[in-house]
C-alpha cells in the first residue's frame, strides 16, 4: 500500500499553496473519478487535498445578467434541486439530476467533472453549448478554449477550478442515450438558444471528446424545432466506437437525441 497523506483545505489559497508545495498532488471535491482511480493502482498521489470544504468553491447565486454561478465543488444534487438553476436553466437542472444514481448525485461536484471531462460526461456538454466560463484560482477560461481532448484541457498542473459562470439562455435542454451500467451517455446531447444563436454541444460520441456540432446549429436556426433536424446526419468519421456501439451508431443516435432534447425546449 503507497502512502498518501491528505490535507483538508481551508482557503482557495491554501489549497494552492498545499497543491504547489506537493510533488504529486491531487485535488479532491466528490472523489468519484479519484477515488476509484486511486483503488484501481491508477492513481498514487502523494498528496490529496481536500477543496470540498472551502466556502468560496460552494454555493449558487443568480448573475446580474441573469445567468448563474456555481462554486466548483457543488454536487450534482445541489445543481439539480436548486431553484435558480431549474428557473433559469431547466435543462442544466435536469442534466444534474441524471447523472449516475443518487450516490453519485449526492458527492460528485460539477468542478471535478468538467476538470476530469470524461468524454462521456455530461456537464462539459452543458458547458459548451451555454457558452459558460471557468473560472479557476488564476483566471478565466472560456468553455470553448477549456475542453481541449480526452480526459485533458486547458489547466495546468496545479490550477483549480473554483466556480463555472454560465450566462442567460432563453431555452436550454438536454437529452442522453446512457449505458445501462456507468449510466454515462453513450450519446448526450445539449441544445441551448441564447442572444448568440442557437448552440449544439455533443458528449459521449466523439473521439476527441465534447464537441459543438454546426449542422445541428444551423438547421435549428432556419426553424427551432425536432423536423428541422429529422434530415441532418452526422459524419461517423471522428466518432468512438466501442463494444457499447459503433460509430455510425453513435451518429445516428446524436440526431435522435437533438430532436429529443429539441422537443423539450420550452418555448
Amino acid at each position: 500500500m503507497y502512502e498518501t497523506s491528505y490535507h483538508r483545505a481551508t482557503s482557495v489559497a491554501d489549497a494552492a499553496a498545499k497543491l504547489a508545495a506537493s510533488d504529486e498532488g491531487k485535488i479532491l471535491a466528490g472523489g468519484q473519478t479519484l477515488l476509484p482511480t486511486m483503488k484501481q493502482r491508477l492513481a498514487a498521489p502523494s498528496h490529496v487535498i481536500d477543496v470540498r470544504h472551502i466556502a468560496d468553491m460552494a454555493g449558487i447565486a443568480e448573475t446580474g445578467a441573469g445567468g448563474v454561478r456555481i462554486g466548483a465543488a457543488t454536487t450534482h444534487a445541489e445543481v439539480a434541486t436548486s431553484q435558480i438553476v431549474q428557473r433559469l436553466l431547466p435543462g442544466l437542472a435536469s442534466l444534474a439530476g441524471h447523472i449516475g444514481d443518487p450516490h453519485v448525485r449526492h458527492m460528485g461536484t460539477i468542478g471535478g467533472s468538467l476538470a476530469n471531462n470524461d468524454p462521456a460526461a455530461d456537464y462539459p456538454a452543458a458547458a459548451l453549448a451555454l457558452g459558460a466560463t471557468i473560472h479557476t484560482d488564476r483566471r478565466q477560461i472560456a468553455a470553448e478554449d477549456f475542453f481541449t481532448g480526452l480526459f485533458e484541457t486547458a489547466l495546468d498542473d496545479t490550477e483549480i477550478v473554483t466556480a463555472v459562470e454560465i450566462p442567460a439562455a432563453t431555452t436550454c435542454a438536454y437529452a442522453k442515450y446512457p449505458n445501462p451500467a456507468s449510466r454515462y451517455a453513450m450519446v448526450g446531447v445539449f441544445v441551448a438558444r441564447t442572444d448568440a444563436g442557437v448552440r449544439v454541444a455533443v458528449t459521449g460520441a466523439g473521439a476527441d471528446g465534447v464537441f459543438r456540432h454546426t449542422g445541428l446549429e444551423t438547421a435549428l436556426e432556419a426553424d427551432f424545432s425536432p423536423d428541422a433536424i429529422a434530415g441532418v446526419t452526422t459524419d461517423a468519421n471522428g466518432l468512438l466506437a466501442d463494444i457499447h456501439g459503433s460509430a455510425d451508431y453513435r451518429a445516428h443516435l446524436i440526431t435522435v437525441m437533438a430532436k429529443r432534447a429539441v422537443n423539450a425546449c420550452k418555448p
